[in-house]
């Protein structure tokens, strides 16, 4: 659809049904036909989908898509032959750029010419069978509809606050790109949210507006009588709420034609809210260099992503990793973005998506393969009198990050898949900063090596370099230039950001070491060191220890008070099912011996806790901080009983 096309051209005439289930015969329509519509009224967080825009894709891409198993080469057979974004050197930092303009609205023209592959932008799909659609034309439209409608509805201008607390529907990207446009920094954040979290949030960033879905209405509004910044409130949602502008029906009624602002390399782009790792969360505020960053040479290695692939993120959109991940990386390669609503991780809807869908490439954190790997699949066919598990047909390259998985959870996964996982590291400032490379050789255990323009060291407390298979910190180089894609600052708060610059370098607080081949390996977090008599463990290593044991389905370690050694390490571990019926006694000697056999003798956990599940972020992340305030409070509250109180 070209520039200045009516935004309810694709929707269809009332009357006519052009309802299609995801799992009829033929994703793929013939030409002329509309993709879907969706069928069902549904509950609050569901999308009114009319509005919704939707691909035609010709009929011969649905052989392609569908052919069982295709070679590399049919797979990518698409691929449009020295078409891409402009091309920077790795070390380059122009004075403008916009992510909106330089790289989505370059697919839109690209497309327009018949010059990029007829696959969607945007792929978006949920269980109830419904899909969605749109080409980078119709993303072009789309998002500069939003754009108006944040600057001329809602007033907002360039440099102001927006936070956005979306699920994974498709409006979540419209305001991002809407945002970009218009230079108004965008803020995401998990929908699981509570009031408490909202309100430092508005509060803590001066937000002006506020883009939500209906459930978190009743939260927001219990909050926003002291948010005095706050202006505007936008809902996502098939209801109209008091006090509340509808998204939906602003987007109808805006122009499609929308002048990019012309932003420059260091004007900001988005906040991220860190992780709150000690204290409250810190706003990690990044300019258009973190979009930037994906479009030197280096950077698009990392996924060597081309407009044939459909990479399926599965990180919450609340976290950095969704903005790169599920936008940035993908779009800057013409790539398709595919999405599944997927309000909780189920294994058995991931399993079914990677089957049925034609995805190329994953990014998921490691318990996402992990849970694949001890799902009981159904996907099995018989050869020779064997059960074999069948391969995902189109799936060719899976990446992971956030915590480790073990040697052996690799193996499974490369023979069942026949593909290997490929390690990425990152925190809210870097973005993706370290990862194995596509092709690249792979060490079990060790996130790889540093992402150009990046100059990443192993540090110590004054920034001083350390030699190799010596722990510190890792550093990023900020001196005498600062890379782009690295965090500006933390938003108002200069003593934080000062806390972090570590001479030459900025400390990332996480402790790894580097070998001589440039690879490095991740130990933990500054504060999730355990120090116990002398000792430093990671929790890592004793982690990777104890989930090598058969009646250990996932661990984690963290620091428990002990009157004599000030630290021991403490295990919680959740047992696969075989062995819930055992001894715990006699289990918890035996996993105690275990770590002793595998692993520095030291290390062993001197305590164990069997629990029935472990407390994890949105992204699967285990959050040991909160097993480690448990075990202290207990302490505390055992020689103070007010203490707690």
């Amino acid at each position: 659809m070209g520039p200045g096309a009516k935004f309810n051209s694709c929707v269809p005439s009332p009357g006519k049904d052009y309802t299609q289930r995801a799992d009829s015969t033929a994703s793929f329509p013939k030409q002329n036909q509309p993709t879907c519509v969706l069928h069902s009224t549904r509950p609050e967080d569901h999308l009114n989908m009319q509005w919704l825009k939707k691909f035609q894709i010709p009929w011969g891409i649905y052989k392609w898509f569908h052919s069982f198993s295709p070679s590399h080469s049919q797979k990518h057979s698409m691929t449009t032959a020295g078409v891409g974004p402009q091309r920077w050197n790795d070390y380059d930092s122009p004075e403008k750029f916009n992510f909106a303009s330089d790289v989505l609205d370059y697919w839109a023209q690209m497309e327009e010419e018949g010059k990029r592959g007829p696959g969607p932008a945007l792929w978006w799909v949920n269980s109830q069978g419904d899909e969605i659609k749109w080409s980078f034309q119709e993303l072009r439209n789309l998002t500069c509809r939003v754009a108006n409608v944040l600057e001329k509805t809602c007033g907002l201008q360039q440099g102001d606050h927006l936070a956005l607390i979306l699920p994974r529907v498709p409006e979540w990207w419209l305001v991002s790109v809407g945002c970009i446009r218009t230079g108004i920094i965008f803020m995401p954040g998990t929908t699981q949210l509570k009031a408490k979290d909202i309100l430092y949030r508005l509060q803590a960033s001066q937000a002006k507006a506020i883009v939500t879905t209906g459930s978190l209405v009743p939260e927001v509004d219990s909050v926003a009588s002291q948010c005095s910044a706050l202006k505007t409130k936008l809902v996502v949602s098939d209801h109209s709420h008091e006090g509340w502008l509808n998204f939906q029906s602003l987007i109808k009624s805006a122009s499609p034609h929308h002048t990019c602002i012309k932003s420059k390399m260091k004007d900001p782009m988005a906040i991220f809210f860190t992780s709150g790792t000690t204290g409250y969360p810190k706003m990690a505020k990044h300019n258009q260099g973190l979009a930037f960053r994906s479009s030197v040479p280096s950077c698009r290695k990392l996924l060597n992503l081309k407009t044939s692939d459909i990479i399926w993120c599965m990180s919450d959109p609340g976290w950095i990793l969704a903005t790169v991940g599920c936008m940035i990386e993908p779009w800057t390669s013409g790539a398709t973005v595919f999405i599944h609503h997927l309000p909780q991780f189920d294994p058995k809807v991931i399993e079914e998506v990677l089957f049925k869908y034609p995805i190329t490439q994953s990014l998921a954190a490691p318990s996402v393969y992990r849970m694949i790997l001890q799902q009981k699949s159904t996907k099995y066919v018989a050869l020779a009198g064997l059960f074999l598990w069948c391969r995902f047909p189109t799936l060719e390259h899976c990446s992971t990050g956030g915590e480790s998985l073990l040697p052996e959870e690799y193996e499974q996964w490369k023979l069942r898949t026949g593909l290997l996982i490929h390690q990425i590291y990152g925190q809210s400032e870097t973005g993706i900063c370290c990862a194995v490379f596509r092709g690249m050789k792979i060490k079990r255990g060790s996130i790889g090596k540093a992402i150009l323009p990046f100059d990443i060291q192993i540090i110590d407390e004054k920034g001083n370099i350390l030699p190799p298979n010596t722990e510190g910190y890792l550093g990023i180089r900020i001196k005498p230039t600062r890379p782009p894609g690295l965090f500006v600052e933390y938003e108002n708060s200069p003593e934080k950001t000062a806390e972090v610059e570590c001479g030459d370098f900025y400390n990332s607080g996480d402790r790894a070491t580097v070998d001589e081949d440039g690879y490095f390996w991740f130990l933990g977090r500054d504060d999730d060191i355990i120090n116990a008599s002398g000792y430093r463990i990671g929790p890592a290593e004793v982690e990777n220890a104890l989930v090598e044991h058969p009646a250990v389905a996932e661990s984690a370690v963290v620091s428990s008070p002990d009157p004599t050694r000030g630290e021991v390490v403490k295990a919680f571990i959740v047992l696969t099912p075989e062995f819930l019926s055992h001894d715990k006694e006699e289990l918890t000697k035996e996993l105690q011996q275990h770590v002793k056999s595998v692993t520095a003798p030291y290390k062993y956990p001197r305590k164990v806790e069997f629990v029935p599940e472990l407390p994890k972020t949105v992204t699967g992340k285990i959050k040991r901080k909160e097993l480690r305030m448990k075990e202290f409070s207990q302490k505390r509250s055992a020689t103070n009983p007010g203490a707690s109180l």
